[in-house]
């Protein structure tokens, strides 16, 4: 049906001229009466047109709109439900952080940095027996690290570690990775480079002493509570003159075990 500029429906205005003109044709309109007569089915023709398409042409404008509603409500509740469920993934993924002291977490932040440039050098280092060494200066300065958390009296001297030894360390690595990219075995190159391969060396010696030394304050504290067992049980009965508890290391750990 044909709609006006306002787009209400304009079938029904076609139906009164339509039965006026069929009148006119057919039964012509000769008196007031015919004329209101006319007029009557005239209008209740208008009504049925206008209820048949009028209102149908009405629903259907509106059908595009509670659509799009539709539509739009659909995916603002699934957008919503995304975002719920990418929180709780994320919250999943995340475990909570143990809280440290400020002493104890600058030097986990400073070693997490330092693991990082570390895990890049051996990345880029192509030599393979440089490599090689890289993982055990990691190895040694995670634990020295690790040490901080279990005993935080030893903070100062892993600070040391952390802010001359291991940076100089990963200074150097950086050179040496810098002068073998250069493409160019110059006798200057060559030589830095072998006193630095070299270097590495020394460093892994001197920070698995360092990592040894760190635990010498728990190997008295376990000295002092062997001891102390020891004698607790002769006391009591518990164990026979000879038999007592020595300390022993196996795999860089204190163990106690019983002697004859």
């Amino acid at each position: 049906m044909k709609s006006g500029k306002s787009g209400k429906p304009v079938s029904p205005i076609y139906t009164i001229g339509l039965i006026f003109v069929l009148f006119s044709i057919f039964r012509p309109i000769s008196s007031i009466f015919r004329l209101i007569a006319v007029g009557v089915i005239a209008a209740i023709g208008f009504g049925v047109v206008r209820a048949i398409f009028g209102g149908k042409q009405e629903k259907d404008a509106q059908a595009p709109a509670q659509q799009a509603a539709t539509r739009q409500t659909t995916a603002q509740r699934a957008a919503s439900q995304s975002q719920a469920q990418q929180k709780q993934t994320a919250q999943k993924k995340e475990p909570p952080k143990p809280k440290y002291s400020p002493e104890v977490q600058a030097v986990v932040d400073e070693g997490a940095r330092a693991h990082s440039e570390l895990q890049r050098l051996y990345a880029v280092i192509p030599d393979l027996t440089v490599k090689h060494k890289i993982l055990e200066i990691i190895d040694v300065s995670d634990k020295i690290v690790e040490d901080a958390i279990h005993d935080p009296s030893d903070v100062p001297q892993i600070k040391k570690f952390l802010d001359y030894y291991l940076p100089t360390t990963i200074k150097l690595l950086n050179a040496y990775d810098r002068m073998g990219s250069q493409g160019i075995e110059g006798e200057n190159i060559s030589k830095t480079m072998g006193s630095i391969n070299e270097m590495l060396d020394t460093a892994i010696v001197a920070y698995r002493k360092l990592l040894d030394s760190l635990f010498a304050n728990q190997a008295m504290d376990i000295e002092t509570d062997i001891a102390v067992m020891n004698t607790l049980m002769k006391r009591e009965g518990l164990a026979e003159q000879g038999n007592s508890f020595r300390a022993s290391s196996q795999g860089g750990a204190a163990t106690a075990t019983m002697s004859q």
